[in-house]
């Protein structure tokens, strides 16, 4: 990580109104392997096979996630805009607040930031849970009569999210360094199951005609709606990947790192994806309500038992809950930078007991544990259905919906923006980027509604997707915190605080040298914020 790039990412953080306080270990690649880490593609589809093979079969598997993934796309594009020209770790609800009207920006960059707390916590918990059924996924490969208990499942659960709080509170360096590894071991299970499973599955595989082409539906909506359905597992899939933006301020070139990490993760992730799911219609065999009712309790163990039986398969499986697990440490890790920014801010309960970076570590550790915290009780949604798992499996739906929430705010307010406020960065789509943003936000429109569907059309108290009356009560609980008398967010929150060291009047072209061994460490307390006195004069128009 040269010096100058360090020091130009600093400039441009100051002249968003921020002092730098973390450290920057994380060049373009490791944000890339974040990211991709995140989607962590034969993992997840582990996780949500259960979502797409039972909703139309091959076609809702294969054709499902190719639709899905085009319309991701430049959602990731969209958001590339918006981090090249403002890269801090305040991100969506900092891009909100900047772009905003006047009257509202307050408004609107708190919700954003709640909604944003909310995908990132349902994400981490979504990620969490679906490593425990992975893991007694592979006990039952091993021992076929078990069958895990609730408790069990909540039990291994918490240890999966508390492992993660250590791992990303007290080794960052480490974190940082193993992001190769971990894109690694995704592409290891993928050439494992590209080049194996057919081989290990030739004389019986399907026909191109039923691996394009095939369709079972195994639900009680109709064609079209099971088709739409069945989108929840590319898209929950090809998630997260705005964590690259919360870990701006630890990147070093942020404004163009952070952007093609997010685009590269996405293409690539969908690409990856979409090989894997031929794959898996090529050698799952033609009876696909016993491959989605196996007791193995996992279609995709099933289908990797057919082909490498079962000790063999959970060789893979091992590996897939290593990744699994590899996943949901990087979900947290951005969430609690993000957390970090938002407590920075004020917005958070208890924020100036959260806003602290540790002085050992250099870390935001409060707000690690924070996000570790909120992740646990949502665990034991599993007691109530201790057979489907209807409640817990909704947190699925909601992280989606939740972050597509927060994603579509600052691209909506960017395109409406009659002020010209928004200045791009050297990450640009240029004409291409309010088209590219209109298409965006009309698939997270359309996504957010199928999304809040049940899994049958006359649901009960057990089956009914509980998503949207969750996000309800996160947006009742943020709106009234805001609107509060007294002691409500209105009466302390102006949004990102910005420090007062930035002179935002300078003229493009003066600007002075910056000597990043003149500012000082991050910050080790509340009152101790790296006192830079060399800084950096930067014009706004030329940083941003």
């Amino acid at each position: 990580m040269g010096q100058e790039n360090v020091s130009q990412d600093d400039a441009r953080l100051e002249a968003l109104g921020y002092r730098p306080e973390l450290n920057r270990e994380f060049s373009g690649w490791k944000i890339f392997c974040v990211a991709f880490s995140i989607m962590g593609i034969g993992p997840s589809l582990a996780s949500t096979i259960i979502y797409n093979l039972p909703y139309g079969g091959p076609i809702a598997m294969v054709w499902g996630w190719i639709v899905a993934a085009i319309f991701i796309t430049p959602i990731a594009m969209a958001l590339g805009d918006l981090a090249s020209a403002m890269p801090t770790s305040g991100g969506l609800y900092y891009w909100t607040h900047r772009l905003g009207p006047a009257k509202s920006r307050n408004f609107l960059a708190w919700m954003v930031g709640y909604n944003s707390l909310l995908g990132n916590v349902t994400a981490s918990s979504s990620l969490g849970w679906a490593c425990a059924t992975q893991i007694f996924t592979a006990v039952s490969l091993h021992n076929p009569e078990f069958v895990p208990t609730a408790a069990q499942q909540y039990g291994v659960y918490c240890a999966v999210m508390i492992f993660c709080g250590v791992y990303c509170a007290y080794f960052t360096k480490v974190f940082a360094k193993l992001g190769t590894a971990s894109v690694c071991l995704n592409l290891i299970i993928a050439i494992i199951t590209i080049v194996g499973l057919p081989i290990a599955r030739r004389g019986e595989l399907n026909t191109a005609g039923f691996t394009f082409g095939g369709w079972t539906n195994l639900t009680g909506w109709n064609s079209g709606a099971a088709f739409l359905l069945s989108m929840l597992a590319p898209v929950w899939t090809i998630c997260s990947f705005d964590c690259a933006v919360s870990i701006s301020e630890e990147a070093s070139n942020a404004a163009i790192a952070v952007p093609w990490a997010m685009v590269s993760a996405v293409t690539s992730g969908g690409a990856v994806g979409g090989v894997l799911l031929i794959i898996f219609a090529l050698c799952m065999g033609t009876d696909i309500a016993a491959v989605s009712n196996t007791d193995l309790g996992n279609p995709l163990a099933y289908i990797y038992q057919l082909g490498f039986g079962s000790k063999g398969a959970l060789g893979v499986w091992i590996l897939i809950c290593i990744a699994q697990v590899s996943m949901t440490a990087s979900v947290v890790f951005p969430a609690s930078r993000q957390s970090f920014a938002f407590a920075r801010d004020g917005a958070l309960p208890f924020s100036k007991f959260l806003y602290k970076v540790d002085s050992r570590t250099g870390t935001p550790v409060r707000t690690v544990w924070f996000i570790i915290a909120l992740t646990i009780p949502l665990g034991a949604l599993c007691f109530p259905d201790p057979v489907n798992y209807a409640a817990i499996n909704a947190i699925f739906a909601l992280a989606v919906i939740a972050l597509y929430a927060a994603y579509a705010t600052p691209i909506a307010l960017r395109l409406f923006d009659k002020s010209e406020v928004f200045k791009p960065g050297p990450w640009y789509l240029g004409r291409w980027s309010k088209p590219t943003a209109w298409i965006a936000l009309i698939w997270m429109a359309f996504a957010s509604v199928i999304f809040c569907f049940p899994a049958e059309p006359s649901p009960n108290a057990q089956t009914m997707n509980y998503a949207a009356l969750v996000l309800g009560g996160v947006w009742i609980f943020a709106a009234g915190y805001y609107f509060l008398p007294i002691w409500g967010g209105r009466t302390f929150f102006t949004g990102p605080r910005t420090t007062d060291f930035i002179d935002y009047s300078l003229q493009a072209g003066q600007t002075e040298d910056y000597s990043p061994e003149s500012s000082g460490k991050p910050n080790s307390d509340d009152s101790k914020a790296s006192n830079r006195e060399g800084v950096s004069s930067v014009a706004l128009a030329e940083v941003e």
